[in-house]
């Protein structure tokens, strides 16, 4: 009886180490252990060789509108939010057994069965995201979760062997260049190191060495190292290097190298976890290996999109949600990545912004050198909810009026006037673009019955203003060029949301 009470405790112990220190990552097989050679072309694995063949693509500069979208296996449980296989395996631990059952006995690769995907047509799709105005979509191709939604020969885990049981990146991708937008992809596999590390569950399926192949198994975050979701502030100046072990990073090299060359995006879009400075080298190779294909493809304008200083230079810089958006004038052209709800993911319950907040958005980053990439949330059963396609609807309705404004343009001298701009305050709140040497728009976020006046419009500003007139508007616009600046008449009719003036020279 006590050789059994040891021989249970000795099992116990076990059990609870196996929690604490999980197996070492099981990473593929790769000839001579590394990722695909880069191939002949102007780009080296350097950063004065990116720097001096690099050129942000002029269907970005003109674009300004893109759709992003967070679609995957986390789109079945809908709850908490497209981290769900992070916190299953804590904060919602108590979520999960109560709808799904313990997750030793149904853990998140059971959820994949469940994504079927069966509503999913990428013609409608792509059809609506024309209508709405974009110009490039982006779907994540494997989000932190490590399911890729392409068909991969290096994974078995991905939707056109399980789940759908199609390729829904390639696909999309079809539909989307029929459409005549620009198609790319993100890839958020860096964070999946450790990012479905435990932190709750006692029992559960991560360390099953059947599923390695897919949980990794996640790693336990490494305090002497940088985080695996991307280095904090204090991580950079303490120079700590990313924990991903070699065979790690050259999955990760081999798996986009895959992307790239099945399906020649337009744009590739990472995460924060590439951010690490001892990640240089393998990003370095990424770029070059990227850059060259697209040499390869007729020349193709592609570019990486990439967050903070990932990459020193060959990068479209990307800011997570409105509120990091620079807030002056950039030398640089960059963009927002904007979730349409509160999260980026679906959920139950997903609460969305109105078009009105998304179209003044996305005028606040056209004046000041950027974009705005609007994140959707589909369901797992392929379809967009109506409400977020309503409001991208109306977004396109706005687009339609006021386009001219928007595609094409550049920012002007200055962003704009208005309460809270110190240099250059206004009763009026306006932004501006130009098109050309003689064409200017003003963006009338908030004007006043009567006259308004624009003070930037002035006569050494501009020079003469020989015509203004509204958008979407068939009557005479009234207006004064003075020492102080331009004087317009609002129009007598009631207008709603933000109005476009045409300002010609």
């Amino acid at each position: 009886m006590k050789k059994l009470l040891v021989l249970l405790l000795v099992a116990g112990s076990l059990t609870v180490f196996a929690q604490q220190d999980p197996p070492p990552r099981a990473s593929i097989d790769l000839p001579g252990g590394r990722a695909a050679d880069i191939p002949p072309g102007p780009y080296t694995d350097s950063w004065e060789s990116i720097r001096v063949n690099y050129e942000t693509p002029q269907w970005f500069i003109d674009g300004k509108f893109g759709i992003f979208i967070h679609w995957g296996v986390y789109s079945v449980p809908a709850a908490g939010s497209e981290w769900y296989p992070r916190h299953m395996y804590g904060g919602l631990l108590k979520h999960h057994i109560e709808n799904w059952g313990d997750p030793k006995d149904f853990g998140y690769k059971d959820f994949i069965p469940l994504f079927t995907a069966e509503k999913f047509d990428p013609a409608e799709w792509a059809a609506l995201f024309k209508e709405a105005g974009a110009a490039y979509v982006i779907p994540t191709a494997e989000h932190h979760d490590g399911f890729a939604l392409y068909g991969s020969e290096l994974t078995r885990w991905n939707a056109r062997d399980m789940g759908p049981k199609r390729d829904l990146i390639g696909d999309l991708a079809e539909a989307v260049r029929a459409e005549g937008l620009k198609f790319g992809v993100s890839n958020h596999r860096m964070e999946h190191w450790d990012f479905m590390h435990p932190t709750a569950a006692k029992e559960h399926d991560l360390y099953d060495p059947e599923y390695a192949d897919f949980y990794g198994p996640p790693q336990k975050p490494d305090p002497t190292k940088a985080s695996a979701m991307g280095p904090n502030a204090e991580e950079v100046l303490e120079g700590k290097e990313a924990p991903q072990d070699e065979g790690f990073l050259e999955e990760w090299l081999a798996r986009c190298q895959e992307i790239i060359d099945k399906y020649q995006p337009d744009m590739l879009w990472f995460d924060n976890g590439i951010n690490s400075r001892s990640l240089d080298p393998l990003k370095l190779r990424l770029a070059a290996y990227y850059y060259n294909r697209a040499e390869e493809w007729d020349k193709k304008d592609v570019s990486l999109s990439t967050k903070h200083d990932a990459y020193l230079y060959g990068t479209i810089k990307d800011y997570e949600r409105q509120g990091r958006a620079p807030k002056e004038m950039t030398t640089y052209y960059w963009q927002v990545d904007e979730p349409i709800g509160n999260k980026f993911g679906y959920i139950e319950g997903l609460q969305l912004q109105s078009s009105e907040s998304v179209i003044r958005k996305l005028v606040e980053n056209i004046s000041r050198n950027g974009n705005l990439c609007l994140n959707i949330s589909p369901k797992a059963d392929g379809t967009i909810p109506e409400d977020q396609q309503k409001v991208l609807r109306e977004v396109g309705q706005w687009l339609k009026v006021n386009g001219e404004a928007v595609y094409g343009t550049r920012a002007w001298m200055v962003y704009g006037e208005g309460p809270g701009i110190e240099e250059n305050k206004s009763e009026c709140n306006v932004r501006f673009t130009q098109k050309g040497s003689d064409t200017f728009y003003v963006f009338m976020i908030r004007g006043k019955k009567g006259k308004n006046l624009i003070k930037s419009f002035n006569r050494i500003n501009l020079g003469e203003i020989k015509n203004v007139s509204l958008l979407g508007y068939e009557n005479k616009i009234g207006f004064i060029q003075t020492a102080e600046g331009l004087e317009i008449d609002m129009p007598e009719k009631e207008m709603h949301g933000i109005i476009v003036y045409k300002v010609e020279i």
